[in-house]
């Protein structure tokens, strides 16, 4: 056991981090509500995402958890179930980049991180989760609610390249509407896409209109909001949006065809053939249904 110990820390190496002025943040932070659940027997899984949970706002136990996340044929949970479970409870599951950087800017923001590691060798995997809360640069330790102990402090040398087995996988839950600090609109818009996907346009609106709050120039978060307040009834809503998206990207076909078609439905025919023939005018997948929109209305 010694030995084994020895094979997996022994050539280990310690994150390579920005000074926390470069990063913009503290040198020490501690998420001091999170609550803690102490794990039961390969249930680390469920014990971890009720943490999460829990400081997001949601009242959930680990024994509700356990029977939707954890797979007894793998005595382990996976991420898949994971993620399934925050969006059941109305949330947003956001997988990190994997970089120690942004997990620490996560942690100086206030957000609870769920990460995976192997606490064996490659060949022979030990996961485990546990929910990063707290850091201190200078003493390079990391502070986690993991396993039967609450703020466990652990190496960066340690955490790292135990995290490193897992592809450095962490996820941060948080209700539609608030985002990482750390993601950037790609990596935001599949969340939200996926959290939609599971419950319906109106639960995602807040995180849509969020999303063109934090990145307004972005066309795809306005694209999708067009979508999302058409699937909910807001014809007039969703035209605005569309506008915007065509605006910020004039070769968007997609968002000029929807906006047209949402024209249409608002029986402003002038103004829906205009946006179906930019849409015609466009190559790509859309050009031909465009064309079709185009001919019927002009029929």
């Amino acid at each position: 056991m010694v030995l084994l110990i020895g094979l997996m820390t022994g050539c280990a190496t310690g994150p390579r981090l920005a000074s926390p002025s470069d990063m913009g943040i503290a040198e020490r932070g501690h998420i001091d509500d999170v609550p803690f659940h102490a794990q039961r027997l390969y249930q680390c899984g469920p014990a971890s995402l009720a943490m999460v949970l829990n400081a997001s706002g949601v009242d959930v136990g680990v024994d509700t958890l356990i029977p939707q996340v954890y797979l007894p044929g793998r005595e382990g949970s996976i991420q898949p179930e994971i993620q399934a479970s925050v969006r059941r409870y109305g949330r947003i599951g956001f997988v990190l980049d994997g970089n120690f950087e942004s997990l620490l800017s996560e942690l100086d923001a206030g957000h609870p991180v769920m990460v995976m590691q192997n606490l064996s060798l490659p060949v022979w995997p030990m996961w485990h989760y546990a929910v990063a809360i707290g850091y201190d640069l200078n003493e390079e330790l990391l502070t986690l609610h993991s396993g039967e102990e609450a703020n466990r402090l652990e190496s960066f040398r340690r955490f790292d390249a135990t995290w490193a087995r897992s592809d450095r996988w962490a996820l941060v839950v948080l209700p539609p509407g608030e985002f990482p600090v750390s993601v950037g609109p790609r990596r935001a818009m599949q969340a939200i896409a996926a959290f939609e996907q599971a419950n319906d346009a109106q639960a995602a609106l807040p995180a849509w209109q969020a999303m063109t709050k934090r990145w307004p120039e972005d066309a795809m978060g306005w694209f999708a909001l067009g979508n999302a307040r058409h699937a909910d009834g807001d014809a007039n809503g969703a035209t605005t949006a569309f506008r915007e998206a065509t605006e910020r990207r004039p070769d968007l076909a997609v968002a000029w065809l929807n906006l047209g078609l949402t024209l249409e439905g608002l029986g402003k025919i002038d103004e829906a053939r205009q946006a179906l023939r930019r849409a015609a005018e466009l190559p790509g997948r859309w050009q031909d249904e465009a064309r079709g929109a185009l001919a019927r209305l002009n029929g």
